[in-house]
């Protein structure tokens, strides 16, 4: 009896959802995009298809970075710095593993008194262990696979898109929709976006861990969504422009971070100038003029529920393009006007040590260590790019 009725109310509750005035404007129904004539289009079931494809992008991944990854790190003299680790700490390891990697004052005392130790001792020593974290080959690695991807998208993406009308001519995406053929090409393009976003929300918690991490997950919560809306009520081409818009910044700024992990800071630096530019023009300029104005005001039917969702996560989108814009042109202004970029807060940098409390003998030895690794390697504590943004 309650099987029954646990199906019936799934049964409800797919049907409301999938109910004609939600996806289509009025007039439209699911009947108009059934497939005839060798005429394809959207369909949901479609999207099933990225949940074993995310899974499969996540098995080449780690198999990319363990091998090619590696190899290429080795070519481009990718090292992971000797850093002071933290002492052994069974009560602060695990809050460091199961809550927090930078636990709040009313959790710092709680667990200075558990540890005996002061409250710069326990400061310190999550400094140090947030920073065995944060390998350069480790982050190397996944620069290089996030670069492989967005570059095959890109140019797999400009030619599947190049000879399109709508490609040239944003304005025209909505003529003579909703009757708007599929075509294999960007079916395929558009699935192998979805599932990549999928597979980087799959991996998150066993990345490393960037202070953006929350505006990660916006940020492919927004994507996911706004390309399951386009999808399914066949805003094809104007998600096909925002990827396309979006994957060009992506492949400066993952080559931008692996130079950087590399050390080779005059590529570094000016990979980021590049991309600095190239994201600002797109983000702030085509984006909003091109992608919203043209949802906004070249829509010609009747608006109904999707087309507010697609509209809703537009802007969220270009909120986040807002955020991060600040971050890019206050480095910009630091790298030209103090001829230095500053730490951003965006990046996944090794902390400096800023403890009062150290002694001069610990700071000597830890100095000491971390520049025996490589005469040169003092431009960690004097870069002039902690270039290591993500979209």
């Amino acid at each position: 009896m309650l099987n029954l009725l646990f199906q019936r109310m799934l049964s409800n509750l797919y049907q409301w959802f999938w109910k004609d005035e939600f996806w289509f404007p009025a007039g439209y129904t699911w009947t108009d995009m059934e497939d005839a004539n060798g005429v394809t289009y959207p369909h949901p079931k479609d999207l099933l298809a990225t949940i074993p494809l995310a899974f499969i992008l996540v098995i080449v991944r780690y198999s990319f970075e363990r091998t090619i990854g590696i190899h290429l790190s080795r070519i481009m003299g990718v090292r992971d710095h000797i850093r002071l680790k933290a002492a052994p700490n069974p009560n602060l390891e695990s809050f460091f593993q199961t809550q927090s990697w930078n636990p709040k004052e009313a959790q710092l005392s709680l667990l200075v008194n558990q540890c005996g130790l002061s409250v710069r001792q326990a400061q310190c020593w999550f400094h140090y262990r947030r920073n065995q974290e944060q390998p350069n080959l480790t982050k190397f690695c996944e620069s290089s696979w996030r670069f492989l991807f967005y570059f095959s998208s890109f140019f797999g993406g400009l030619f599947t898109l190049y000879n399109e009308t709508w490609f040239w001519e944003p304005t025209t995406c909505f003529e003579g929709y909703l009757n708007q053929p599929l075509k294999i090409g960007i079916y395929c393009w558009y699935l192998l976006e979805m599932s990549f976003y999928h597979s980087l929300l799959l991996t998150l918690p066993f990345d490393v861990k960037r202070k953006d991490t929350m505006e990660h997950v916006i940020h492919h919560f927004v994507t996911i969504t706004l390309m399951f809306f386009s999808y399914c009520c066949n805003f094809v081409h104007i998600g096909a422009l925002t990827l396309l818009l979006h994957d060009i910044t992506d492949v400066l700024l993952e080559a931008n971070k692996m130079f950087h992990y590399a050390q080779w800071e005059n590529t570094s630096e000016i990979l980021f100038i590049i991309f600095s530019v190239v994201f600002i023009f797109n983000r702030l300029i085509l984006f909003p003029t091109k992608i919203i104005n043209t949802t906004l005001y070249h829509y010609t039917l009747k608006p109904f529920f999707g087309y507010y969702v697609m509209i809703t996560f537009l802007i969220i989108l270009q909120g986040l393009h807002v955020f991060w814009s600040y971050f890019i042109l206050s480095m910009v202004y630091s790298f030209v006007v103090d001829d230095e970029v500053k730490n951003d807060m965006r990046s996944d940098s090794e902390e400096q040590d800023t403890s009062d409390e150290q002694t001069k003998p610990e700071r000597e030895r830890k100095k000491s260590i971390q520049y025996s690794d490589d005469t040169n390697s003092s431009n960690l504590l004097r870069t002039r790019g902690q270039l290591v943004l993500k979209n």
